[in-house]
């Protein structure tokens, strides 16, 4: 009778975690029942049960067998990678743990397993209804890994190819965010999840080396400000009557002249002319574009479009 799948799951991770020494792939052909007896077929089977296994988290580790000659590779887990270690919680506290994890949940995503780790138990009569859902983009779970194991990442994102090693992930304004450092860039950049283009690939626990401090970069929101291209500084003058809510929004870092009848200039490191055209439109007729001429014309020329456009539709 044939194995289902997530019972050889099962049973791979229950020999990769109590083995004490790695074992070869063909080892656990032999041990593992459910695999095709032909080679290649359990070749590729065994493929996908690796792919899933990392993308349900399981901090599956490749080490070169001691000894053996020639060189080959062995598979296991790491029971401290894989557990969590007691945070010494309360009955109560588990309790309120549980009812916040079933109450707002990840779309597509379970707390469950995360809650077994923590000793919470789970029983189908305590689960309240749900009464939020937040949005999980594709690489959600992947990425939360990457962050926590120190996962060095490999994705496409904006017609690029990147290498990137991530520190941060934050749910902001509606959106999944990854920060971290990026090695063609040179410096720490902001990703939005739901537009990474295709495969995202991971690699080892501990293959990151984060040397930033992500107190010392914040997560940057900003249209204006999010792109590879170099930044061109531009000078907009916020009328008084909006002028506080402009430099709130942009915040500290931003340079703000104030004039005596209470307007603001700022200075904006500018990457996308569409986002920098969003944060002036914001402002009606309080904001204006001082300087450069290019991105002053860009608002100009997009403004007349639309009207045009309006003019035609009517």
């Amino acid at each position: 009778m044939a194995v289902p799948k997530i019972e050889r799951l099962l049973d791979l991770v229950a020999a990769l975690l109590h083995t004490e020494r790695p074992l070869t792939a063909e080892q656990l052909r032999e041990r593992i029942p459910g695999y095709p007896p032909d080679k290649d077929s359990f070749k590729r089977a065994f493929e996908r049960d690796k792919k899933d296994l990392r993308d349900m988290g399981v901090p599956l580790r490749i080490d070169p067998l001691p000894g053996a000659t020639p060189p080959e590779d062995g598979y296991r887990i790491d029971p401290d990678e894989y557990y969590l270690r007691d945070p010494g919680l309360e009955a109560d506290e588990l309790a309120a743990i549980h009812l916040a994890a079933s109450a707002v949940r990840l779309e597509g995503l379970s707390a469950s397993g995360g809650l077994r780790k923590l000793g919470a138990p789970l029983r189908g009569g305590d689960t309240p209804s749900t009464i939020a859902t937040l949005p999980a983009p594709e690489h959600l779970g992947a990425a939360f890994d990457a962050v926590a194991a120190r996962r060095r990442l490999s994705f496409r994102y904006g017609g690029k190819d990147r290498t990137v090693d991530p520190f941060r992930l934050q749910h902001r304004r509606g959106r999944w965010y990854l920060q971290g450092h990026d090695h063609d860039a040179g410096e720490a950049r902001s990703f939005r999840l739901d537009r990474f283009e295709g495969s995202m690939d991971a690699g080892e626990p501990g293959s990151a080396e984060v040397q930033l401090d992500p107190a010392a970069n914040p997560l940057n929101l900003d249209g204006w400000a999010l792109g590879d291209d170099e930044p061109v500084d531009a000078r907009v003058r916020i009328a008084a009557p909006q002028a506080q809510v402009a430099v709130m929004q942009v915040g500290a870092d931003v340079a703000a002249e104030w004039d005596d009848d209470g307007s603001v200039v700022l200075t904006l490191p500018v990457r996308r002319p569409e986002g920098f055209r969003s944060f002036v439109l914001g402002f009606l007729d309080d904001a204006e574009v001082l300087e450069p001429a290019e991105l002053r014309d860009d608002v100009v020329e997009w403004l007349r479009a639309t009207v045009a456009g309006q003019g035609s539709s009517g």
